[in-house]
């Protein structure tokens, strides 16, 4: 079964672990439909936040949501002067038998601004 990596991104209204929480399980997801796959398919997601986010991990939500046994992993995205403020992005590793073109990259709430190409 080939591998793909599938990107999203979600922008969150405020710094709070609930609303941290509701909006990285609303991405995960997200991608799991828009690629009709479940969670036996992921290998691992890798998550970042822009320096602004610190009221938890988005891994602990994906762990909520039952991914316990997928390997996943938090870093802070690149501070860059400008950048879109309150991003989670992730980069989801999966088995999934479909070409590269056909993957569904997820782009939600403000963040849709930063893949227009891309985005829901």
């Amino acid at each position: 079964m080939p591998v793909r990596a599938i990107r999203g991104a979600t922008q969150l209204d405020v710094d709070e672990r609930e609303h941290l929480f509701d909006r990285t399980r609303e991405l995960v997801q997200a991608v799991l439909d828009a690629n009709e796959i479940d969670t036996a398919s992921l290998i691992s997601i890798f998550f970042t936040c822009t320096p602004d986010l610190v009221a938890d991990f988005p891994a602990a939500a994906a762990r909520e949501m039952g991914l316990g046994d997928v390997p996943l992993m938090c870093a802070v995205e690149i501070g860059v002067p400008g950048a879109l403020p309150r991003v989670v992005r992730l980069m989801a590793h999966v088995e999934i038998d479909v070409p590269r073109a056909d993957v569904q990259h997820v782009y939600l709430h403000g963040a849709t601004s930063l893949r227009k190409d891309l985005a829901q």
